[in-house]
């Protein structure tokens, strides 16, 4: 069986340690040559690939490992990129969540501001890693995670509309898919999905079992019933308990469908604006929790010179689903995936030039999309408010328009209010002078 070579881009994430694990798991299926972390941050690649040394070491001895700051040693003849940076790091996602909130908006790090915020900042970025990759690996697959995909996604398509070997995807479906097992107590590997929309910004209106049969409606039913949490909910924050939780209201409100949980901020941005605390937020959460748990547990283990009984994985979906992902592409699995592709009819009465989330078929080939016909008002409406304030960011940033900025938060179901919105984006223009083209 030929082996791989990867790269993973934000080796120094909180997410990695998971990821490798994951690679460890599946090194029978999907066997690795080499493997590389690269990062820009030297201090916290440094903790993440001290601790792989020892896990590898232990679980993978026979794998040529390395961690760099070296772009051509990151990315000279990979097979796979996996691709989970995050510009600005954690100081400027408090920004993206509390200078929003500052005004009275939703202060979140995909959605709302916060999420145009940082699409404005992952663009650059984005486009200079896809330029490295391919002067170093010209036909390696580019497996993008980075957020908020949606945006990246976008502008990707626009700057590279022939390389048909990148790949935006999210795990938070699979992370739903997973919690759906979990409620009924089946394999959610079994499930064939049904699923529409854009990224954090979707429904399944189908989840068919090995049979045939629909479980939608007893999902439904259940967390009607007994409310839903994530199947991972012993490993999570409280502001991810209370995410899931809120899905039962949606469900309530608008029973078409099983929502994506990320829906709550554009159904109910003034509930969530006060439910939200302006000093302490999600970011803090993370730095707080997340952060200084898998960095402690990578320190211990690499004092300790073992991996043993290491407690370091957080959401393994996370890591789990890109692996199974590049084994479906590079063993020609044909195995379905929720991912991020152009629409080209699959929504067939929204804009061919949308990047939508559908179900797909994903092998050597790349992603064969499942489309879903028409799709009704209330919903038709919802994703071309949102597509639209999508398209107007990365209007925004290539030709550098202040306007276009301020349409899209205008736009964006978060704000709505148009001097509310002029407030925010002056103070997050002001936030990401480093980052931000300048906007006139």
């Amino acid at each position: 069986m030929k082996k791989y070579n990867i790269v993973i881009v934000g080796g120094g994430s909180t997410w990695t340690p998971g990821l490798l694990q994951s690679l460890c798991k599946n090194k029978d299926v999907f066997p690795l040559k080499r493997l590389v972390l690269y990062d820009i941050n030297p201090e916290r690649q440094e903790v993440i690939g001290e601790f792989a040394k020892i896990l590898f070491k232990e679980k993978y001895p026979e794998l040529d490992f390395e961690y760099t700051t070296d772009k051509e040693v990151a990315y000279k003849d990979m097979d796979f990129v996996f691709c989970q940076i995050r510009t600005g790091g954690y100081e400027m996602r408090e920004k993206d969540e509390k200078i929003p909130l500052s005004f009275g908006v939703i202060g979140q790090e995909t959605c709302g501001p916060g999420g145009m915020a940082y699409g404005m900042r992952s663009i650059r970025d984005m486009i200079e890693m896809i330029n490295d990759v391919r002067k170093y690996s010209p036909d390696a697959w580019i497996l993008n995670y980075t957020n908020p995909a949606a945006i990246v996604a976008e502008a990707l398509r626009r700057v590279f509309p022939d390389d048909k070997k990148i790949l935006n995807i999210c795990d938070q479906p699979v992370n739903l898919l997973r919690s759906y097992g979990r409620l009924l107590d089946m394999d959610p590997n079994e499930f064939e999905p049904v699923y529409f929309g854009l990224n954090h910004f979707g429904w399944f209106t189908n989840l068919y079992d090995k049979d045939g049969n629909d479980l939608v409606p007893k999902i439904k039913e259940i967390i009607l019933e007994k409310g839903f949490a994530p199947v991972d909910a012993e490993q999570r924050d409280q502001s991810w308990l209370d995410t899931y939780a809120l899905v039962k209201d949606m469900l309530q409100d608008f029973p078409d469908y099983l929502p994506n949980t990320y829906l709550q901020y554009y159904y109910y941005p003034e509930y969530k604006v006060k439910k939200l605390n302006p000093n302490y937020t999600r970011a803090n959460e993370v730095m707080d929790g997340r952060e200084k748990r898998v960095f402690e547990e990578c320190r211990r283990v690499i004092k300790a010179g073992t991996a043993k009984d290491c407690s370091v994985i957080h959401n393994d979906a996370h890591g789990d689903m890109i692996v199974e992902v590049a084994e479906s592409i590079a063993h020609n699995r044909n195995r379905i995936y929720i991912i991020i592709t152009e629409n080209n009819g699959l929504i067939s009465n929204i804009q061919d030039d949308a990047m939508v989330e559908v179900a797909a078929i994903l092998g050597k080939n790349g992603p064969r999309p499942m489309g879903v016909g028409k799709i009704g008002t209330f919903y038709k409406g919802l994703i071309e408010q949102q597509l639209a304030y999508e398209k107007l960011t990365v209007d925004a940033y290539f030709e550098g328009s202040y306007e276009k900025a301020l349409q899209a938060l205008t736009l964006n179901r978060t704000v709505v209010d148009a001097k509310k919105a002029r407030k925010v984006l002056d103070a997050l223009i002001e936030a990401n002078k480093e980052y931000w083209p300048e906007l006139k």
